[in-house]
């Protein structure tokens, strides 16, 4: 019986070790994702107060690459407010702002255009079936 406790005492140990790693691990791409957040604001007050006309689509892009950053901050933020556990749901947005992205930067081929854009719709509804059957398990 002792040997029992023992290694779970052990395996215990070994994974306070590893979700230590991973918390100081979320924490310094955390830091590096707010400085790169700033960089993508000084680009745009760059953008708004060097020039006078913005290509269009460059500034598109910034902005999704800024809500990219934004969202990865806010899903690590959550994943320490709920109890170490990512929301299936963050991951959709990551995705579904991704896709965005590619077809505004990469809108050349009208084939690829429309994989994207069935991929964000089976990211939308993948959305939509997590979201009905979390509220299902809410009411039961």
């Amino acid at each position: 019986m002792v040997p029992y406790n023992k290694a779970l005492s052990r395996a215990f140990s070994v994974a306070a070790i590893l979700q230590f790693i991973l918390n100081l691990s979320l924490i310094l791409l955390a830091g590096v994702l707010c400085t790169l957040l700033a960089k993508e604001i000084s680009h745009f007050i760059q953008f708004f107060t060097l020039h006078g006309e913005v290509p269009v689509q460059n500034l598109l892009e910034r902005i999704l690459v800024f809500f990219l950053y934004f969202e990865f901050i806010a899903m690590i933020a959550k994943y320490f407010q709920e109890n170490y556990h990512f929301p299936l749901r963050y991951f959709l947005y990551i995705g579904i702002t991704a896709m965005t992205r590619l077809i505004i930067v990469h809108h050349d081929d009208p084939f690829h255009t429309f994989l994207y854009a069935c991929v964000i719709l089976v990211l939308i509804v993948s959305y939509c079936i997590a979201n009905f059957t979390s509220q299902h398990r809410e009411r039961l």
